[in-house]
């Protein structure tokens, strides 16, 4: 296994030190530097539901679906409510002002062209939303059409902080070896994005706290780690944000929240 400051080095070349933190420790020239920002980290005095993203994907949920996840935001004073974007007036209508809204694009399979995905970022941030959760261009990393892996990002990025909104790339880090996800890190970091995110939660499997420990270690403090898929309870999103994540993707708010006694 590769050191992530060799393969940032192999990579990208360059050999001007970082400043905004990070395993790769060469500056990467991202389309947005993040060094002089806030930290992207957990804060446990805020608790863990100001970290969540409540999250409402399946294709078959319904208006009254996604009002009960917004009462559930709302009551608990989640981060976000995640939705497709079919939902996003609904949700802006239904949820506190504090409570951000997200939506996802190149969905779930991270295999629209930069076009396709570019253009369905631009609608859905002309729709009003907070945060865009987009899925990295999977077919273009397997195929190592590096360019167009970092283009497709860029596309969506440069829109995001034009509309001064917060992005976050998913890997799908079920389908990634190690050294994948560290490239594709670094890949996010150096196209503009905000946050690196594990999973869908429509691959083959979701969030596992050995990756995540690695996504941070990639990225450092001033940009965010997500943990999604698979996450049901308490001890498992404890333990998610111990190894480095800042947001947890969880359908299961409540569950969340609720230690188990025995």
């Amino acid at each position: 296994m590769k050191d992530i400051e060799i393969i940032a080095r192999d990579f990208f070349g360059g050999e001007d030190l970082a400043r905004c933190g990070g395993g790769h420790t060469i500056c990467l020239h991202c389309a947005k530097c993040r060094a002089d920002e806030n930290d992207e980290l957990f804060d446990e005095a805020k608790g863990i539901a100001a970290h969540i993203d409540a999250t409402l994907l399946k294709a078959e949920a319904a208006h009254s679906d996604v009002s009960a996840l917004c009462h559930t935001a709302n009551k608990y004073q989640t981060a976000s409510v995640c939705i497709n974007s079919y939902y996003i007036p609904q949700i802006k209508n239904e949820l506190d002002e504090s409570i951000k809204s997200c939506t996802v694009v190149n969905f779930p399979l991270g295999a629209g062209s930069r076009l396709a995905v570019k253009k369905e970022a631009r609608a859905v941030l002309e729709a009003g939303v907070d945060e865009v959760d987009m899925v990295q261009n999977l077919a273009a990393f397997k195929s190592k059409d590096w360019d167009m892996v970092i283009e497709t990002i860029k596309a969506v990025a440069i829109q995001c902080i034009e509309y001064k909104k917060l992005l976050k790339v998913i890997l799908e880090t079920c389908y990634l070896n190690r050294d994948e996800i560290i490239l594709s890190c670094l890949i996010a970091k150096k196209a503009g994005a905000k946050y690196v995110k594990t999973s869908t939660g429509f691959g083959s499997a979701g969030a596992r706290v050995e990756d995540i420990v690695v996504m941070r270690e990639v990225v450092g403090p001033k940009f965010g780690v997500k943990a999604s898929g698979g996450i049901r309870d308490a001890q498992s999103a404890k333990a998610m944000l111990e190894a480095g994540a800042s947001r947890i993707g969880a359908s299961s708010v409540e569950a969340l929240l609720t230690v188990k006694t025995s």
